[in-house]
């Protein structure tokens, strides 16, 4: 993700000790929290939405696309984005609504691309109708921008046989941290697992390319974590017999 870093170590760029590896070439587990930091635009129809589109940091798409993972609820969210959920719920428009929930992030190159979709998406809906509908006062779409904060969990591990009981018993948030923090602070887009394991050369290529294959935006992030470990577990169980 873009905003910044505070707290433990920096884990920014590509170095081994900036990407939860430790100096002596373990896998050094983080953990995270975002900080929520209101930007001061608002939107109450999809006009005023695109045009806050066009206009706000787009660290701010990012975080309403990922963030909701990080947002304690009760229940899985309908709409895999901000953007969709208010279109839905506060716009009434279902429409709108299902044309930005199947909006994947992972399929733009940056984080401009992926603004230009959301864009040319909600122009395209506007084009379609000859009112645009009103939310509330009270339900007006409020652009957020986040900062993320790293912890140092003092957690490690020597050898990738170890990946499948730690992944297994990672919070959420360290998911997050070392899956979906790290596609936007790597200019490869990858994983801190995968990283890690293109540090033994070819030896883990087959299991680094099941790993990219993995979807990491539909499923919750324990869902996530429970399929990483699932499959590593496959992996390694096969690689003893």
């Amino acid at each position: 993700m873009n905003p910044s870093e505070q707290g433990g170590s920096p884990a920014r760029g590509r170095s081994a000790a900036k990407r939860g590896l430790a100096a002596h070439g373990g896998f050094q587990v983080k953990d995270c929290a975002l900080i929520a930091l209101a930007t001061g635009r608002r939107a109450q129809n999809l006009r005023e939405l695109r045009n806050g589109l066009q206009a706000v940091d787009a660290g701010s798409i990012d975080y309403h696309f990922w963030g909701a993972r990080l947002r304690p609820r009760f229940d899985d969210p309908e709409y895999q984005n901000d953007f969709a959920a208010w279109a839905r719920h506060a716009l009434h428009d279902g429409k709108m609504a299902e044309r930005l929930g199947v909006i994947d992030p992972t399929d733009f190159d940056s984080l401009e691309e992926l603004r230009h979709e959301l864009i040319d998406v909600i122009e395209e809906r506007l084009d379609e109708s000859e009112s645009v509908n009103w939310s509330r006062s009270d339900q007006q779409f409020n652009f957020i921008n986040s900062q993320i904060v790293v912890f140092d969990t003092h957690r490690a591990i020597e050898t990738p046989e170890q990946l499948a009981p730690l992944v297994a018993s990672l919070s959420p948030s360290s998911i997050f941290y070392h899956v979906i923090d790290a596609r936007r602070r790597t200019p490869d887009s990858s994983d801190d697992f995968r990283a890690w394991l293109m540090g033994f050369g070819d030896t883990y290529q087959d299991l680094c390319a099941q790993i990219a294959g993995l979807d990491p935006f539909f499923p919750t992030l324990t869902e996530l974590r429970d399929g990483l470990a699932s499959l590593l577990r496959r992996y390694f169980g096969r690689r003893e017999r």
